[in-house]
């Protein structure tokens, strides 16, 4: 089993202004940068940039349809990134359970 490496999908989502194109790819995608910029204080160039990390991250894939690439999102990095916490969180308990144990007095 290769192992998750969780850096992209959460390096991806630490800019807000990113974090707001994913959520609009989700509600309203698939979509061009063109149509994400419109009514946002961000050029179209920024917006692309954006879409470019995020597909990096495997969390966005554009599909060419003539002269546009409209993005569709894709949640399964999310879900494979939540369970790498969940086990990271889960393996940290256990340290924690066994250096509490270590800690009591007999």
């Amino acid at each position: 089993m290769t192992a998750f490496d969780p850096g992209p999908v959460l390096s991806a989502l630490a800019d807000d202004t990113r974090r707001a194109v994913f959520e609009h790819v989700v509600a309203d995608g698939p979509i061009t940068a063109t149509e994400l910029a419109a009514g946002r204080d961000i050029s179209r160039q920024a917006v692309a940039k954006h879409l470019d990390v995020l597909d990096r991250a495997g969390l966005v894939h554009g599909e060419r349809a003539g002269r546009e690439v409209r993005f569709r999102a894709d949640v399964t990095p999310l879900g494979d990134t939540a369970e790498w916490l969940r086990r990271t969180g889960d393996a940290w308990d256990r340290r924690l359970d066994r250096l509490q144990q270590a800690a009591r007095p007999d």
